[in-house]
């Protein structure tokens, strides 16, 4: 009961946030569910946290641009908070302190700083901006450390047959046995220990994110894992590891698997689909975090919005839609949670698999 009133308390503070939001993205009168969506599961470069009437509660992040005339810094609140409704630079949010820079609002370059020449080209300066994105993963990372660093502590103070921690450092402990048992050892054998290290370090980093990910308030509500560049990022460092692990056997098997020489001369046809499923690998790795993580973010904001846009109709009809989306919301929220391990340790356990593959031996074929 304990945790479900901290849940509850969890929804209900998601309810006082996306009124906020939809707030600040109504447009005469009607809210912009797209840009509520969007909103919140998009990189930008302030983190709005909510609004309070017409003022809007937000944490101004410092921007660093490379553009044709130099180095421009400075912070968020620098650009105007709605875009030109005329002039050649209409729809373009602009900067206060640089008459080049601006803040897209359609485009290729959406929610980007864009240098625009005066025929209305779009120049994409070198943007080393601290991003919301960018924030919370710096937050997670930290996050990450404590949880090594206090265990790693403890371990150097205590012989292994003391009595078993407890508190924080005791669930630290259970959690990286049971991955390392369960997940790492039977895949990997022999060889658990060596690629252990960064499997733990995969697993610890998706599931923190994860869980932040949900969380509707600062430090939390960056939707980390929901972004293709960090999941393209843990894949490819994947793919780097066990390619770069293979075995002699491994690559034998790739240019000269052993099917009729038919299939492989004078039409490389079954190296072509070995190598071809070298690089599937890592991508599914990719797309199944990236997708179960943004699409359970836009369904839980999905189901709050339902209160809102019901709002104007009959009572009846919004009370009713207020308690079925209050439900849902909370069941979403403990999906979410459910959701959070389930991908970390997707992730882990298909990497330690493909590893595997790669470190096979002859003798073991």
């Amino acid at each position: 009961m304990k945790y479900l009133k901290h849940l509850i308390c969890m929804v209900m503070m998601l309810f006082l946030l996306v009124p906020g939001a939809a707030a600040s993205s109504s447009k005469g009168g009607e809210i912009d569910l797209q840009e509520i969506l969007w909103g919140h599961i998009k990189d930008s470069y302030e983190w709005h946290v909510t609004s309070i009437g017409d003022k809007h509660i937000i944490i101004n992040l410092p921007v660093f641009v490379k553009t044709s005339k130099g180095w421009y810094t400075g912070w968020a609140e620098d650009f105007a908070e709605e875009p030109l409704e005329e002039g050649p630079h209409a729809g373009y949010r602009p900067c206060k302190n640089n008459p080049d820079l601006f803040i897209a609002t359609k485009g290729n370059y959406e929610r980007r700083i864009v240098e625009l020449q005066e025929d209305g080209t779009e120049v994409r300066p070198i943007d080393l901006s601290i991003t919301k994105t960018v924030c919370v993963l710096f937050i997670d990372a930290i996050i990450l450390l404590l949880c090594i660093l206090i265990p790693a502590r403890w371990c150097r103070r205590h012989k292994f047959t003391d009595k078993a921690p407890k508190g924080f450092t005791g669930l630290m402990h259970m959690m990286i046995m049971y991955v390392y048992d369960e997940v790492i050892k039977p895949a990997l054998g022999k060889e658990a220990d060596k690629y252990a290290p960064y499997l733990l370090t995969c697993f610890f980093f998706i599931f923190i994110s994860n869980l932040m990910g949900i969380i509707p308030f600062p430090p939390g509500g960056g939707n980390l894992t929901g972004n293709i560049t960090v999941t393209f990022f843990l894949a490819v460092c994947t793919f780097l590891i066990t390619n770069f692990s293979g075995t002699k056997h491994y690559w034998k098997e790739i240019f000269w698997p052993e099917v009729p020489v038919w299939m492989k001369v004078p039409v490389p046809l079954m190296p072509f689909i070995e190598i071809f499923g070298i690089f599937t690998k890592p991508f599914a790795l990719m797309v199944r975090l990236f997708a179960n993580m943004m699409a359970g973010h836009a369904i839980a904001l999905a189901l709050t919005c339902v209160i809102f846009i019901t709002a104007t109709m009959s009572v009846v009809i919004s009370t009713s839609m207020t308690i079925v989306s209050v439900g849902m919301s909370i069941f979403m929220m403990l999906l979410e949670l459910l959701v959070c391990f389930i991908q970390a340790m997707v992730f882990t356990m298909l990497s330690a698999v493909f590893i595997s593959f790669a470190r096979v031996h002859e003798s073991e074929a």
